[in-house]
């Protein structure tokens, strides 16, 4: 297969703060690792979105390998991206379903359908990009919109660490050492240590957890009960889908929301590679909008290009596309192990909130980036204007009722920037 043949690079060129392009590589076993690097940093959000709408978390696992690799073989190995479980359907899944919040989604299967009918526009939508290029789109998003969404994709997100992942003082506490963890591994270290800096850093925290609360009793001991019991392999459950109007209308318009994100995400691997990625972008649609279609024939969320991999793209500056290609590989194998499942769910809460702080503050900081390589214009009042209400919209995230429609935060974040920059971008009479 021609396009998996990637330049060997040695890791001294990390040493010399060199960058891995996507059509590079390093040596096998230093991309293995890095693969396992971008497995762990999707899986705290790629976890929680399906346990949000009452999901199999298993099956979202799963459904991320397989449609990461769905996503390498639509773009022909030329794009680096992990797809992961998308926080876009949470709001219209839950308003479709009606579901309470606890336990398994009774009505999962008209989400599903409706999750089917958002992949089949979004492909769509690709198939156009392909066939006439991206220009209609840029010109509805331009880089003071797509930083906009991208760095909200970021912002909406600050709250679940901060609200919902530190139950005590003591928990506050452990996320501050784990994000400063992470931070001393970023800047003190060097090498593939620096590269793994989100692994690393949870792992140095979750040591120091377990000392003050196993070994000093300071807090919410960890369990390792449910790791011992899992089993090594076993199938998640898996559900099909029903097609139903109301719920196919409810959630088929995320796909807006799914361009503007991978639209975003290509921009700003683009951004940090100096490789134009742009040609591929129909194709990237294609291959998200055909993974998300997947994922919902069998019960798993929508997915969508990973901030949180950009994230950590950005942080080690390996951009290669065969970590994306091992990192599927991956997680399609711990899909089927519940011992894997069992072996996240040990990590304590507040350490994967301390690394979630990080991760969706390097998604926000994306965004910014954005803005800063495409010298977006801050002193015209319609580029400060738009970037300044989308921020807020989606971080405070405002939320609009059409009916039974509710379009929240991310999604009012996402249209309002594109409408208001439509509506203010108007030549001065």
């Amino acid at each position: 297969m021609g396009f998996m043949n990637w330049r060997v690079k040695s890791a001294e060129v990390l040493q010399q703060g060199g960058v891995i392009a996507p059509d590079e590589r390093l040596p096998w076993p230093q991309t293995a690792v890095m693969g396992v690097q971008h497995v762990i940093a999707m899986f705290g959000a790629t976890v929680l979105a399906p346990i949000l709408m009452g999901f199999d978390p298993n099956v979202a696992i799963l459904m991320s390998g397989i449609g990461t690799l769905i996503f390498f073989l639509v773009t022909g190995g030329k794009v680096p991206s992990y797809l992961g479980s998308s926080f876009a359907f949470i709001g219209v899944v839950i308003a479709a379903t009606g579901y309470a919040g606890q336990g398994p989604n009774a009505n999962i299967a008209v989400a599903l359908g409706g999750i089917i009918a958002c992949g089949l526009v979004y492909t769509l939508i690709g198939a156009l990009v392909q066939a006439v290029g991206t220009g209609w789109i840029e010109r509805f998003m331009p880089p003071v919109v797509t930083g906009s969404v991208v760095a909200v994709i970021g912002l909406n997100l600050a709250g679940i660490p901060i609200k919902n992942m530190a139950a005590s003082n003591f928990d506050s506490w452990m996320q501050v050492v784990t994000f400063v963890s992470v931070g001393l591994v970023a800047v003190l270290t060097r090498g593939m240590v620096q590269r793994l800096l989100i692994l690393v850093g949870l792992i140095v925290a979750s040591i120091i957890y377990a000392v003050l609360t196993n070994g000093l009793g300071l807090g919410k001991p960890m369990d390792l009960s449910a790791l011992a019991n899992a089993a090594w392999f076993g199938l998640p459950n898996f559900a099909a889908p029903v097609f139903e109007a109301n719920a196919m209308l409810l959630i088929a318009p995320v796909a807006i929301i799914l361009v503007a994100e991978n639209l975003g995400h290509i921009k700003a691997v683009t951004a940090m590679t100096g490789r134009d990625l742009d040609r591929y972008m129909g194709r990237a649609f294609i291959g998200d909008g055909v993974a998300t279609m997947v994922s919902g024939g069998v019960g798993g969320t929508g997915v969508t290009t990973y901030a949180e991999n950009i994230g950590v793209m950005a942080a080690t500056k390996i951009y290669s596309t065969a970590v994306f290609l091992l990192a599927g590989v991956f997680a399609l194998v711990l899909g089927f192990s519940p011992k894997f499942g069992a072996l996240i769910q040990t990590i304590p809460l507040p350490v994967m909130g301390g690394v979630s702080i990080v991760v969706f503050g390097l998604i926000a900081v994306a965004g910014a980036k954005i803005w800063v390589d495409n010298k977006v214009d801050f002193s015209q009042n319609k580029n400060l204007i738009v970037a300044a209400i989308t921020l807020i919209l989606g971080t405070g995230d405002f939320t609009l009722k059409f009916g039974q429609f509710a379009l929240g935060g991310i999604g009012t974040a996402t249209f309002g920037a594109i409408l208001l920059y439509a509506l203010l971008n108007r030549k001065a009479p």
